[in-house]
Formats: C-alpha cells, structure tokens, sequence
C-alpha cells in the first residue's frame, strides 16, 4: 500500500503579528526567505506568503513580493503562495468616507502582481476588532469578480479561504461561473471567531461539517490559530485533508515557549511519520493541487526526507 502523500503548508509570517511579540517572526524578504527555504528543506511543499515594509508594517506592494520570490525561487522549488489579504497595518489601511476603516481592496489585489503560481481568494465580508482596531475586510461579490477575473488572467491558481459555512456559497458559485478549474484547493481556516465577525471557532464538530460541504474534486487543508493549530491540523489530516503550520497562525511551540517556523514544520513532519505518512514533494504537491510543473527545479539544498 502506498505511503499517503501530505500537503504541509508554510505561513512564516502573515499580516497581523510583529517581532515585539515574536522575535523569531520573519518580516523582511532576506528572513522571510531564509525561514521558507530552511522549512522546505524540513518537508514544507507550499509558502503561504504576506509581505512586510522596511518598517516591518504590513504591505501588499508587488515589487517587494517580487523580492520575496525571487529568493524564494533562487533556492528551492516550494510552491509560492502569495496573500491577497495584506494584514492590518502600513499600506493596508484605508479611511472610508464616514469614518471607518478598511484593508484596502485596491492594495490586497496587487498581491497578484509578483508572479506566484497561487494567491489566497478571501470570498467574504468581515468586520475585525481587537482592543485597538476595528477594520471592514470587504471582498463584495463584485469584488470577488474582479479577483477572479485577474488571477484567471495572470493563470494563478486560487487558494480559497473560508471560514464559514457561507463562504461556501460564494466558493461554489465562483466555481460554476469558470473561474477555477479542479481539482479546487480549499483552505479552511478556523478559530479567527474572536478577531472577525462570521468566523468559525475549531470543534471537532466543525470540521468535520466544513469537510462535509466540500465542492466535488476538491483538496482541503487545514489552518487554525492559536492552541488549536495542533490539534485542528492533525484532526484535518486524519480526514483526509493537508495542513498548514506557522508563526502566522500560533506564535508558541506550547504553553509559554515560543516557536520557531522550522521548529513547527518539524514538529508536524514527525507526527505525520508517526501516522506512516509523508509529507508531499512541492511536486507531488503541484500534481494534487493541478498546477503545472516548473520548467526546471533551481539549485538548492538537498531536501531532507
């Protein structure tokens, strides 16, 4: 019987955290890069990418995704997986006429712009609060249009987000109207239910109704957040699906230790060995998500395992 080949997904480092609450959070291109390619070579296939200015705020500027992944691309052969989400500061943030504030549309689309063989598709409408912001993460069903159209143009494979069941509708309508082909690469992200309005908390129950409502032919991982990254990505697994780990999604190893993103990628490589599985090639991974091959494969480190 073959070994099951695992997707396992790197997020170094995302639009919200900084390093004064996690030094070891890589926020220019030369450490984002680093920490990708060190994780590659530890079993991550895909790099789920967001960008960070000099300042370490956050940004969707193409020229320093473009950065990002050329160094990324010198070295190894990881599928690269640019956010169209931005994150919560610097150039992301835009006054609305009566007051509010947004992740500007405008600015999440340029991360579109630098060539990745993937973008994140967010087909929702949020409100995100913490003690000091409150911000509109608007994707419109117009603007879900226009997201799609351009990444259908610059051939980019949508990475869908959901985070609740309703995103789903939208996923599934998307779908219909031509704009991914399968087999569909759907990103299940749970526990964000106290930043964003509309998320799903993790459950073991809620899983398992988000896998239930998978469109046909499809893939899924799994991200969650926080203590539940762990147990919510093993669970993903166990039914079927890929995983996602990171400082992006859960800044601690465990309990008051905080992690390094090699250090989570080799965690969750030896639980998959534990559960005689194997974490996917970005090859094999290209395969089961239906992205073309690369030409050539760059010089680069050998990949462990």
């Amino acid at each position: 019987m073959a070994t099951r080949k695992v997707i396992l997904t790197i997020a170094p480092t995302g639009g919200m955290a900084d390093k004064t609450v996690s030094p070891s959070l890589p926020t220019q291109p030369e450490e984002i890069a680093d920490d990708i390619v060190e994780c590659w070579q530890r079993g991550a296939s895909v790099a789920a990418i967001h960008a960070r200015r000099p300042d370490d705020q956050a940004t969707c500027d193409p020229a320093v995704y473009g950065r990002i992944n050329e160094l990324v691309r010198q070295r190894c052969d990881i599928i690269i997986n640019n956010s169209t989400g931005g994150g919560i500061s610097g150039d992301m943030i835009t006054t609305l006429p009566d007051g509010r504030q947004e992740i500007s549309f405008a600015e999440r689309i340029k991360g579109t712009e630098a060539g990745a063989e993937m973008c994140t598709f967010d087909p929702h409408v949020q409100n995100m609060h913490n003690d000091r912001i409150e911000l509109l993460l608007d994707t419109s069903w117009s603007r879900c249009i226009r997201l799609a159209e351009t990444m259908r143009e610059r051939a980019i494979k949508p990475e869908w987000e959901i985070m609740s069941l309703s995103d789903l509708n939208w996923v599934n309508e998307l779908i219909s109207l031509g704009y991914d082909e399968p087999p569909h690469y759907i990103n299940i992200v749970l526990g964000t239910n106290k930043l964003m309005s509309g998320a799903t908390a993790y459950s073991p129950r809620n899983l398992q109704r988000f896998v239930e409502d998978l469109p046909p032919s499809s893939q899924f991982c799994v991200s969650a957040v926080g203590a539940a990254q762990l147990p919510a990505s093993v669970h993903g697994v166990l039914l079927g699906g890929h995983a996602r780990v990171g400082l992006e999604d859960n800044i601690f190893y465990r309990k008051g230790e905080l992690a390094t993103n090699p250090q989570l990628v080799d965690r969750f490589v030896r639980i998959l060995h534990e559960l005689d599985m194997e974490p996917a090639t970005p090859a094999e991974a290209r395969e089961m998500i239906g992205l073309p091959q690369l030409a050539a494969r760059p010089a680069a480190a050998a990949r462990a395992g």
